[in-house]
């Protein structure tokens, strides 16, 4: 079979190979095999328990494969072609062909779209799945696509809500205060942190287990699917169900996906990832009921549902507005204009 991109990952090494190739009758880099068959790279950050690979990267590679149009996936899950800033980066340069990114790490790339994760810009999934599909991103999709050199978002969904967790209940504003929140280091986690009143401290995904039991942070923020992944209720009291931010993640796909694809394959692709955003609501409500059905069943964690959502939304877009300028306010502004 041929190939236009591989990707091989050493099994101890420091640092991150890509070997690329481009197969033909003598045809160099860029060049459509002869056969017109692709194999594309597909990666992602998330566990292979994770909705986002269950019904998100996996529907896409079965999905693509069984259009039978010459286009084989290979999956390449938990990071291991690099953490969220080097696959971006990856992807402008076609060594990744598509990824499953969260809209801060974006902003790299280009600043406004990190603005999709602002706390309570959208309402819940529904409301960013339609955003993507209104018309209503169309002018930040485009000026991404120009910022990035090529790169196409190809599709968008929520992988669920973010919920504050503590060892005391978080139910207002207030309740923030003095308390020691871990928050991503990302510039619009950090503006999110800043709107919400709460006291950011920077720790890694990876270090955020040992920082809550050693007490270097008070509390986290994530959607419940990671905080089950990771285990942190063993290390936290109080889950507070505040569903301040949807978890967003954008596929993407570098610039070959318009240059080195047929018609009939990026038809496929946009079918296969049309397909997984369509699944993925329904995936991860049923992944989240599981998970908290479980913790009420062994009592690992007091769940507190009566959080005032209204005043942490009313105060969070005072801020936006007022902090926020130029394109990253447009971008905010489009996103609530969206709201039914």
């Amino acid at each position: 079979m041929n190939r236009i991109h591989r990707a091989t990952v050493p099994a101890v090494t420091g640092a991150l190979a890509l070997v690329l190739t481009a197969c033909s009758d003598g045809g160099g880099e860029g060049e459509q095999p002869a056969d017109g068959a692709v194999e594309l790279t597909l990666a992602h950050s998330y566990t292979e328990d994770q909705p986002q690979h269950t019904c998100g990267a996996q529907v896409i590679k079965d999905e693509a494969e069984a259009a039978d149009v010459g286009l084989t996936v290979e999956i390449f899950p938990n990071s291991q072609l690099g953490g969220d800033a080097d696959r971006i980066a990856s992807v402008q340069s076609g060594d990744i062909d598509i990824d499953v990114q969260g809209a801060s790490a974006l902003a790299a790339v280009y600043e406004p779209a990190g603005v999709l994760d602002a706390v309570y810009g959208f309402d819940d999934a529904e409301h960013l799945n339609r955003y993507f599909t209104d018309g209503s991103a169309d002018e930040l999709v485009a000026d991404f696509k120009e910022a990035s050199g090529g790169v196409s978002v190809v599709g968008a969904w929520s992988a669920g809500s973010r919920h504050f967790t503590a060892n005391t209940a978080i139910r207002e504003p207030a309740d923030l205060e003095g308390l020691r929140m871990r928050f991503p280091g990302s510039g619009q986690y950090l503006l999110n942190a800043q709107a919400l009143g709460a006291q950011a401290t920077e720790v890694a995904y990876e270090e955020l287990y040992l920082a809550l039991q050693q007490g270097v942070v008070d509390g986290q923020e994530n959607p419940l699917t990671n905080i089950d992944a990771s285990n942190l209720v063993e290390v936290q009291d109080v889950l507070s169900m505040s569903a301040h931010q949807q978890n967003s993640n954008l596929i993407v796909a570098a610039p070959s996906y318009d240059s080195e694809l047929s018609d009939e394959q990026r038809a496929a692709l946009d079918d296969a990832v049309a397909s997984a955003v369509e699944q993925m609501p329904g995936c991860v409500e049923e992944a989240e009921t599981q998970i908290l059905d479980g913790w009420r069943q062994e009592d690992a964690v007091e769940i507190v549902e009566d959080v005032d959502s209204e005043a942490f939304a009313q105060q969070t877009d005072a801020w936006f507005r007022e902090n926020l300028e130029g394109d990253s306010l447009a971008v905010y502004e489009s996103m609530r204009d969206s709201a039914s």
